[in-house]
């Protein structure tokens, strides 16, 4: 009897059924038994599975609190916020650089993770077997499945390093599968097989324009290109980079940056991909991701996490909109008029995370921007700096200072255009989850967190550990990463 696991909304199934590994075990919402998959063979039953992998980066462990404490906090674009020992467990030993492979946010993100890809994994072996459902939209799902898989990889691999790769659903009686859950990859391994993901999912996708308004929010073929060229940028592959970029077509910078992070920009012209939230039942938004950012205390609206740092508030020059419409200061008034009081807990708050409809709800209708044109536009500009192309990659960086009202940038060696496009990635893309990987990947960590009071460890703090859990259960198959 096949068993499919499914919830209105959400699918998913253990990696490896029948089997006690618990860290890849994802938890059930709702099981329905079918002796065979006859309920789910037309196109509606086609797409469910895909969508329980969107769903899923709509769970708590997935891109709220653990994901704000290992991206955003653990950097030195925040402090942890909140009161004094509040979760001192977690939140303030990301904050200090002292976590273990045993904390909260290290296990979380891991877990999260590997029950997308379960996900993935279940879909891509079902959609086959759904011969009444439409073959260009099962191409296209199998498409986004792919995508998907090779968004989480990365996310693990610019993580944790080279990690298990988990490709299909698990066979509890083979011993070649259990190898599989089991040991580690190398990070060129990894980046491999996300890049065949990527190739096949650049085959089967449409661009964006191609889908409806109520679908804009699913993966695409310019998301596809522009995921690999960042993987591209990564490797340091330059020319990669560049080639990849100039593929992504259909995109533009809005002329607002502030509108991106209002109902009004959600998958706007700039955007390439983001997780999308309504704030609405039954469709739901991100679990806890606005509420436990926003404002703490007297006459505030949330639990105050993820506080913006001194040091980003003077990344910013004069005169930058950017800052503005990424920082929440007690005392100003909002967009929508709201008031932040100057009793409230944090002197500033993120901005990006801010719901206007739904400020104190759980579940808002705030999205997170993971890959935007302003972003392309910079990494094309990295590369082709990279490659010694100085002069064709200050204009780029132009484009990005022009929209956030700043003048030409001054600087004109290939150093210094290094510097200050590393510099605008910063203010461009705060709290857009990519800052403590940035540092890491450009080698600014020792220097940049000694600014912001924080001790980076070279060869150790590059890479979180693997949680103890998963290391236990490998029992020698995977070893735990340098310095943990």
């Amino acid at each position: 009897m096949k068993k499919i696991y499914i919830s209105i909304f959400v699918l998913s199934a253990s990696l490896f059924v029948g089997c006690s590994k618990d860290f890849l075990d994802v938890k059930q919402t709702a099981s329905v038994s079918t002796t065979d998959i006859s309920l789910y063979n037309n196109n509606a039953g086609a797409a469910t599975f895909v969508t329980a992998i969107y769903e899923n980066f709509l769970e708590w462990n997935m891109s709220s609190f653990s994901w704000i404490g290992m991206t955003s906090i653990a950097s030195d674009d925040a402090d942890k916020g909140s009161d004094p020992g509040d979760t001192g467990t977690d939140k303030d030993l990301m904050d200090a650089l002292t976590y273990n492979s045993s904390s909260l946010s290290i296990g979380d993100v891991f877990t999260a993770n590997y029950a997308g890809i379960n996900r993935a994994n279940q879909a891509l072996d079902i959609l086959p077997q759904l011969t009444a459902a439409d073959a260009s939209l099962r191409a296209r799902l199998a498409g986004e499945a792919k995508f998907l898989r090779a968004f989480m990889y990365f996310t693990l691999v610019k993580a944790y390093g080279g990690v298990p790769i988990i490709d299909h659903l698990a066979n509890p009686s083979s011993a070649a599968d259990t190898k599989m859950l089991l040991a580690r990859k190398t990070v060129a391994e990894c980046y491999t097989f996300i890049e065949k993901d990527l190739t096949d999912a650049i085959a089967a996708l449409p661009d964006k324009a191609a889908y409806g308004a109520n679908e804009r929010a699913r993966a695409s073929k310019g998301a596809a290109y522009a995921l690999l060229a960042k993987v591209n940028l990564y490797e340091k592959n330059w020319q990669k980079v560049v080639d990849n970029c100039n593929l992504v077509t259909g995109y533009s910078l809005v002329s607002d940056y502030s509108s991106q992070y209002k109902l009004i920009g959600e998958n706007d012209n700039e955007s390439i991909f983001e997780i999308s939230g309504t704030g609405s039942t039954p469709t739901k938004g991100i679990q806890g991701y606005s509420n436990t950012q926003g404002a703490r205390g007297a006459g505030g609206w949330g639990w105050g996490f993820n506080t913006p740092s001194l040091s980003l508030v003077n990344a910013y020059e004069a005169g930058d909109v950017r800052k503005a419409a990424t920082i929440i200061f007690a005392g100003t008034t909002l967009y929508d008029g709201r008031v932040v009081p100057l009793t409230v807990s944090n002197p500033r708050y993120n901005y990006k995370a801010y719901s206007s409809a739904f400020t104190d709800a759980w579940e808002t209708d705030t999205d997170i921007k993971y890959l935007r044109f302003a972003e392309v536009i910079l990494m094309k500009a990295e590369a082709l700096n990279e490659l010694n192309s100085t002069s064709a990659a200050i204009p780029l960086l132009n484009q990005i200072r022009t929209r956030a009202g700043l003048p030409n940038t001054t600087a004109a060696s290939q150093a210094d255009v290094r510097t200050a496009i590393w510099k605008e990635r910063r203010v461009e893309m705060a709290f857009e989850h990519d800052r403590f990987f940035d540092l890491v990947r450009t080698g600014q960590a020792v220097a940049a967190f000694a600014v912001d009071g924080k001790t980076f460890v070279k060869g150790k703090h590059e890479l979180f550990p693997l949680p103890q859990s998963f290391i236990t259960q490998a029992a020698g198959a995977s070893t735990q990463n340098p310095g943990y």
